[in-house]
């Protein structure tokens, strides 16, 4: 298994499909002083899945690894500097067959991106998650990033109620 930089040129615009499986959320709790997370199992281990793309428009001067093993790619992450406030995004990181996951292949990825990050010379890494995908947000805690905030409206008005809120996650760089 190897990771390699790839080719804007060649990748962008290209679709992809993650998919993931899960066995609860997390639920936030809102009262007037505040808000409080509780973890709810699902009864039955749901399926969740999203389409996207490589190199989304939307970012500036994106870098982007793959992990590939002979020949076929398993894994991607992909980046980009934020100039007005010197975070570095982490925009996609995924394992696309949940054959290859617990086997080192986010862990690789994670460090590739992250030493981009680190050369980048941002002051944060930052990355967004959903309050249901209970593996990535352990994944994130277990290299360093902790819950810095959340959105309980960023993909739809019934994000609270499909348990799929967005979770900002961050980890303060070396400077």
């Amino acid at each position: 298994m190897e990771t390699v930089r790839l080719d804007r040129e060649k990748y962008a615009g290209k679709k992809f499909t993650v998919r993931y499986k899960t066995n609860g959320y997390y639920d936030i709790c809102a009262s007037e002083n505040g808000f409080a997370l509780k973890y709810v199992p699902y009864e039955v281990t749901a399926e969740k899945s999203f389409d996207d793309e490589f190199f989304g428009e939307w970012l500036d001067d994106p870098v982007a690894f793959g992990a590939f093993e002979n020949g076929e790619m398993i894994g991607y992450v992909e980046g980009a500097h934020e100039g007005w406030n010197n975070r570095f995004r982490i925009s996609n990181i995924c394992v696309f067959d949940d054959s290859m996951r617990q086997k080192g292949v986010g862990t690789m990825l994670m460090e590739q991106i992250m030493k981009a990050a680190e050369a980048s010379g941002a002051r944060m890494a930052v990355l967004e998650t959903q309050s249901c995908n209970e593996k990535a947000i352990a994944f994130y805690k277990r290299n360093g990033f902790e819950l810095i905030g959340f959105d309980l409206y960023s993909y739809s008005n019934t994000d609270p109620e499909r348990h799929e809120v967005r979770f900002e996650m961050g980890k303060k760089l070396k400077q």
